[in-house]
């Protein structure tokens, strides 16, 4: 039963991680960015959330309010800082977005203090095999909520005239400059959607985990792990490497404990990083 508990738990967070992981992939791609503040424009996403719980609205709301509110500041943070960087080397970027991130949560630790936080959902537990296993309800209603809002993306990506000039722009940035695209409008748009997708993360980690200012770094990392695993622009790997870093979690936590969850998360990332060198010094001993 603890391995069923295990497996259940680290499905439905891998799917909330591959939502998150899903808007890095999808700027990394378009705009060659890694976005060190990922992680932080969730827990602002978050604190959305839960300044509406503060105010008597129920926090689930926030997965509406959150994102329309998160895409407006993406879109002000590529006008501000984001349109400088593009085109320039991959590290101007990390840099970049790593100041954004100290910002943020220096803001975020001013505004809304040091405490952990949770928005209280009130929507109870599901007891299954006797009791044996019990999921939050919460958690059930984030999964539900970022599979719906991945499969209304990846609808409107193919559909709209936007979505398609979001895909042209990846696969060819100057042809579709060519064409008549705006890249400009693309890449302001695509940052943007990217943090709507970070504030609708946030707002169900509102309700299902714990919010802190300085809490953003690991979803950062795991965003990072999980790209590099399933690749740009591969939504089903994305999904699949979600809910395995899910499981890999879970199982960390029931095995060495809670203390060494995150650290487990960042060993596994070193692994991921030198496997991926060594595959790719290997591959270029082949081709000489």
């Amino acid at each position: 039963m603890l391995m069923v508990q295990a497996s259940l738990d680290g499905i439905l967070l891998g799917i909330l991680f591959a939502l998150i992981a899903y808007g890095m992939a999808l700027q990394w791609g378009v705009m060659n960015i890694i976005n060190i503040a990922q992680g932080d424009l969730v827990i602002l996403g978050g604190y959305i959330a839960y300044t509406m719980y503060l105010v008597g609205i129920h926090p689930a709301w926030g997965v509406i309010v959150s994102p329309i509110i998160m895409y407006f500041v993406g879109v002000l943070l590529y006008k501000l800082v984001i349109n400088k960087v593009v085109d320039r080397d991959l590290f101007i970027s990390i840099l970049a977005t790593f100041g954004i991130a100290i910002v943020f949560q220096q803001l975020m630790n001013f505004i809304f203090g040091a405490d952990v936080v949770v928005a209280q959902s009130e929507y109870g537990t599901t007891m299954l095999f006797d009791n044996s296993v019990t999921l939050p309800n919460s958690k059930i209603f984030s999964a539900f909520i970022s599979v719906l809002y991945a499969v209304a993306l990846v609808i409107y990506m193919k559909k709209s005239r936007l979505g398609r000039a979001i895909r042209a722009t990846a696969q060819n940035a100057r042809a579709a400059k060519i064409l008549g695209v705006d890249t400009e409008k693309v890449y302001a748009a695509t940052f943007g959607i990217n943090a709507a997708l970070c504030g609708i993360a946030g707002a169900l980690i509102s309700i299902t985990l714990t919010l802190h200012p300085y809490v953003g770094l690991p979803y950062t990392v795991r965003s990072f792990m999980i790209v590099i695993v399933a690749g740009l622009g591969n939504l089903p790997a994305v999904a699949l490497s979600g809910m395995g870093l899910g499981l890999f979690e879970e199982f960390a936590d029931y095995i060495l404990g809670t203390e060494f969850r995150i650290g487990a998360v960042f060993m596994l990332l070193v692994f991921i990083l030198v496997y991926r060198r060594f595959k790719l010094s290997k591959k270029r001993e082949y081709l000489k």
